[in-house]
């Protein structure tokens, strides 16, 4: 029997069998656990990431800022191309770079942040991937926000980066009216396809049976959605997610992945109580290798157990993690199938989600000498129950945001304080 990877490739040829244009290109299978999201979210909202930055109030030109835009989307496939499914298959289908830079009007006392928080809710589905909105701040002439929000499905934390400064560049270079050459852009989106080739290749080599009975087995007794301490009712006028963050003293050499699975079981039993298996999804991998390092989706979600038992043994966390980097390329689809499979009844919802990042990888935004500032935005929409960031550097800096339709407050704050606790480094003892 093929394998999911096996079938899409089949089914993808087929739909481009006779296609001239190039411009209908395979997805990975992060990209296609995205198109599912979004398939069964029933406003059929994408997920959307954005980065919120700071200026001085003025620094930045909107057109300026839109044709710089526009110059990185037609050097860079994804950022031109919309997830689409044809005849039940999924595909990416390029398109022109067409970006826009919206000033969305402030209602009256809104700050910034929520005029950018109002505008991102307002994220029409069928638009381009890529977007920016800048909020200004008429009132006080402090600091103007600038998001620049992608749709998921194009982009992965690894391209984030690479984002940032070409935007920047971009910038610099639409002063003097550069315009990529046709070769060029051509260029990219070969290297771009090929890129996506190599990725399906890997997934179809990793998409074995003998992965999927591993995944069956260690899934098997994930079930639906733990049950949270629900609110009574979320209060009028309040943001529809909540949020902490902490900054805590950076460990000697960071904190290994494992400890930061286990301070994450410690906030789930906080969250869920004892006798619990909560899946919790982390992004891993990379490019594949003889790739050119492309902006687009790649890093396949995998998915942890959190059993909220009794305190874990960090040397059994610390095994079980490794034999799951093992069987880590395998797609997202697959590892559903196969805890289904085994009799799991699991939808493919995870119940928490845990990004991490290195400081060092995270620059400025630039644009012609105005340093843009990065910062936060609560109150976005989660994709799950709760989620949680970790950015480690010469410090811990530690965030937690929550649904406040599934979790309450006192008992996300309670999580959270566990999970700093979970965190904190030992103190050594004199010798």
């Amino acid at each position: 029997m093929l394998s999911i990877t096996s079938q899409y490739l089949a089914r993808y040829r087929q739909l481009t069998v006779d296609d001239r244009s190039g411009t209908v290109l395979p997805v990975t299978g992060a990209q296609r656990r995205f198109v599912l999201v979004r398939a069964l979210d029933p406003s059929g909202r994408p997920d959307v990431v954005p980065m919120f930055f700071a200026f001085p109030h003025g620094a930045v030109d909107p057109e300026r800022l839109r044709s710089a835009a526009r110059l990185l989307a037609a050097r860079h496939t994804a950022l031109r191309s919309r997830p689409v499914v044809v005849r039940g298959t999924p595909v990416l289908r390029v398109g022109e770079p067409d970006v826009q830079v919206t000033l969305p009007a402030p209602a009256p006392g809104e700050s910034p942040a929520d005029t950018l928080r109002r505008a991102l809710a307002a994220w029409e589905p069928q638009g381009p991937p890529l977007r920016l909105f800048l909020a200004r701040d008429h009132e006080n002439q402090e600091e103007d926000l600038l998001a620049v929000a992608l749709d998921h499905a194009v982009c992965d934390g690894r391209s984030l980066t690479r984002i940032v400064e070409d935007l920047g560049t971009a910038y610099t270079e639409v002063a003097d009216a550069h315009a990529p050459a046709p070769e060029e852009t051509e260029a990219e989106l070969d290297a771009y396809r090929r890129a996506v080739l190599l990725q399906l290749a890997a997934e179809e080599r990793a998409d074995s049976p003998g992965a999927a009975a591993y995944w069956a087995h260690r899934l098997r007794a994930v079930r639906a959605r733990a049950p949270g301490r629900r609110p009574e009712r979320v209060p009028d006028g309040t943001l529809p997610t909540g949020a902490a963050q902490a900054r805590l003293p950076a460990h000697e050499d960071g904190v290994p992945f494992p400890g930061l699975l286990d301070a994450c079981r410690s906030a789930a039993r906080s969250l869920y109580g004892p006798g619990h298996v909560v899946p919790l999804g982390y992004p891993w991998g990379g490019r594949p290798g003889g790739a050119a390092p492309v902006i687009g989706c790649f890093l396949n979600t995998v998915v942890f157990p959190l059993v909220t038992g009794d305190e874990p043994d960090p040397e059994e966390t610390a095994d079980a993690w490794w034999d799951d980097l093992e069987r880590a390329d395998a797609p997202f689809d697959t590892v559903v199938a196969a805890a289904r499979s085994a009799g799991s009844g699991w939808t493919g919802n995870l119940d928490g989600l845990l990004t991490v990042d290195d400081a060092s990888r995270r620059p400025p935004l630039v644009l012609a000498g105005a340093e843009g500032r990065e910062t936060d935005v609560d109150g976005r929409p989660v994709r799950g129950p709760f989620a949680v960031s970790v950015t480690q550097g010469a410090e811990i800096r530690l965030r937690m945001v929550w649904d406040r339709a599934i979790l309450d407050d006192d008992t996300a704050l309670a999580a959270f304080d566990a999970l700093t606790r979970a965190l904190r480094p030992v103190e050594r003892l004199p010798h």
